[in-house]
């Protein structure tokens, strides 16, 4: 109807015949792709009806002939407790009084067909764990939050000038229990004490979790969803969840969880055909379906398919408070023809490859999740040059706060498993890197994917015997800390774990105590630490003049010497890389100012704590590397040295 100012408006007037707790002006919104709280109304709530306690059940399936509710409660009977349609939405409601939480339950969906789908709720809050597959009706209201001031501060920070070193998590294999309940997973609780202790006490900053919405196969990883607002089961309950994101702010440590919009599995109980049609998927599969991974395509040209899914992120930052999320697979999003060949794709309608659809989610998705009133981080894995990813959309970028470097992490990875006497005919790949750096916002990745399907740990990824391959990995962290980007570690690699990851087994926390693991442990402490105290190696991470080569041309030694500063000019630090066996005892080192040059970390003694005196040197006069000044430095097979100056 229209108003007086002749802009379309909605009744917020009680529907006859309904429960009222989706009013018109709900589906409205819901209908426009904006209505952001959804999964309050969508889904099963406690709720009290006419004096009555009971359980409130929504759910969208607008194909459907008729929909019902199923559980014990009911001997998971069709029949039993019909939904009632709202009009013109597509949404069926029912109110069941006097049933509780703790209930399974399911949506029994007749087709036009008249065939019987059991689905789980897309919007349920909890689900069985697995090999269960129905929803489990919960009220996750009332937890004690006392993160106040990390989320304050959260929302006055400035995340591309702070420092971020990632610690990223398969909670199901990063420790087991001695026990044989849910083959020995950490809770929620358990894990956020010791996963807290261990971060704080290395240096990193924020923990990023894979796999934590509710899953059906383990293999997946979590990147296979069904229960996109149900935290897995696995590893507790919803509350439980909240207690670790609460307890790891409490010890000054963000939260970054793995999120899933690029696909969905054809699972029978999952999103795949909901009510008997493509709902939640392209209908057309050259669309709808990845050929490559055997899944569903989400529809991004339905309203409320957007809605359900940036709903689905603004839930997880708003009720669970997570600082942001690592959106996968975007590359799949935004190219029609990914994994697709000739004929088997369909272009835009302007004959290209664009997935203009997936553009414009990516720009609502982020006005509505970053900014100072959440205070998120929207990280993209995306592996190709799309141009804009982290610009804003208002320039005509995708809005997202950060991008993982793949081309970086490609390069680094190829030059480090080289043998030490062909790395000086691959020197560019090191180097490489910084031609792009400030196009934008990155984060420096070592990821689970390196470390999976025959690619070797990280320590055996690199040459030699024994010793040199700690040696090889030591000067290679180095590297990586010193090049702009945020950073990124996956579980394992800072203690040299052998064995690939396997999501099945926990780390072999055992090796920690060996000499050498310990060691290189203790050297990846040293440098997040570093990372942690120098502004230089943050504030202008994506600035061309936080970034300076000395020597980017020494290729027949393999050495790379660079400098690291921040606006201030002040406590600049000064890296020197040697990634071959060959020790460099008179090694001139040109630097650009006639000060002290005092050395912070060494690949052989690791940091220098207050009390242990650290070779310093005096710069003097002389041309070396294409600077005015120069020092000499004893440089070791394998050496790495980071020194501070002003």
């Amino acid at each position: 109807m229209k108003g007086a100012n002749n802009k379309t408006t909605v009744s917020r007037k009680k529907i006859p015949g309904t429960t009222n707790f989706i009013t018109e002006f709900d589906r409205y919104l819901f209908g426009e792709g904006t209505h952001y709280d959804i999964y309050g109304k969508l889904g099963a709530h406690p709720k009290t009806l006419r004096g009555k306690a009971g359980m409130y059940f929504a759910v969208w399936a607008p194909h459907a002939r008729a929909v019902g509710v199923v559980g014990d409660f009911n001997a998971w009977n069709p029949e039993a407790a019909p939904m009632k349609p709202l009009e013109d939405s597509g949404i069926y409601e029912l109110f069941i009084p006097g049933l509780g939480t703790g209930e399974l339950y399911k949506f029994a969906i007749t087709t036009q067909e008249g065939k019987i789908l059991y689905k789980a709720d897309p919007f349920a809050f909890s689900a069985e764990f697995r090999p269960g597959t129905a929803s489990v009706t919960t009220d996750i209201t009332g937890f004690h939050w006392d993160d106040e001031k990390w989320i304050q501060a959260r929302k006055q920070s400035v995340p591309e000038k702070s420092p971020m070193a990632i610690y990223e998590v398969h909670l199901g294999s990063w420790k087991k229990a001695d026990r044989a309940e849910k083959e020995g997973y950490y809770t929620y609780k358990e894990a956020a004490h010791e996963l807290a202790d261990y971060v704080k006490k290395m240096g990193y900053t924020h923990v990023e979790l894979m796999g934590i919405a509710e899953h059906p196969y383990d293999g997946s990883w979590g990147y296979q969803v069904t229960g996109y607002y149900a935290p897995t089961s696995r590893y507790g309950t919803p509350k439980d969840f909240m207690y670790f994101v609460n307890y790891l702010h409490k010890k000054g440590i963000g939260v970054i969880l793995d999120w899933v919009p690029a696909h969905f599995p054809k699972d029978a109980h999952g999103l795949a055909d909901f009510d008997g049609q493509p709902l939640y998927e392209y209908a057309d599969p050259r669309k709808g379906e990845h050929p490559d991974w055997g899944t569903k395509v989400f529809d991004f040209s339905k309203n409320e398919v957007k809605n359900f899914l940036i709903a689905n992120a603004k839930y997880w930052v708003e009720v669970y408070h997570v600082d942001g999320l690592r959106v996968d697979a975007v590359a799949s999003m935004l190219y029609l023809d990914y994994g697709r060949s000739d004929g088997n794709w369909v272009p835009n309608k302007y004959g290209e490859n664009k997935n203009l659809e997936a553009i414009e989610f990516f720009r609502h998705l982020n006005s509505v999740l970053t900014g100072p009133l959440t205070g998120a981080i929207m990280i993209a894995e995306e592996s190709t040059a799309w141009p804009g990813v982290t610009s804003t959309p208002e320039t005509g970028g995708l809005g997202f706060t950060f991008k993982w470097n793949m081309g970086w992490m490609h390069d680094f990875l190829e030059y480090m498993k080289l043998d030490p006497y062909f790395r000086k005919y691959n020197h560019n790949k090191m180097t490489f890197g910084i031609t792009y750096a400030t196009s934008e916002n990155y984060i420096l990745t070592l990821s689970h994917d390196e470390v999976v399907h025959l690619k070797c740990s990280m320590i055996n990824k690199m040459p030699g015997l024994h010793e040199d391959k700690f040696a090889n990995l030591k000067v290679g962290f180095t590297f990586m800390i010193g090049h702009p980007g945020k950073k990124l570690l996956f579980m394992g690699q800072d203690f040299g774990q052998y064995h690939e990851w396997d999501e099945k087994v926990g780390l072999d926390w055992y090796l920690a105590d060996e000499p050498l693991h310990k060691d290189l442990q203790q050297y990846v402490n040293g440098l997040l630490h570093i990372y942690q105290k120098y502004p230089a190696l943050y504030r202008k991470d994506s600035e061309e003049d936080g970034f300076m080569w000395i020597n980017a041309n020494d290729g027949d030694r393999s050495i790379f010497s660079f400098i690291r500063r921040d606006e201030t000019g002040k406590k600049n630090l000064l890296f020197i890389c040697n990634f071959t066996p060959v020790d460099r005892e008179d090694y001139c080192i040109g630097v650009p100012k006639a000060t002290t040059y005092t050395l912070l970390s060494d690949s052989r003694h690791g940091l220098y704590k207050r009390g242990e005196r650290a070779f310093s040197a005096k710069a003097k006069k002389g041309e070396c590397d294409g600077q005015p000044y120069s020092f000499a430095y004893p440089l070791p097979a394998y050496g790495a040295a980071i020194f501070r100056f002003n």
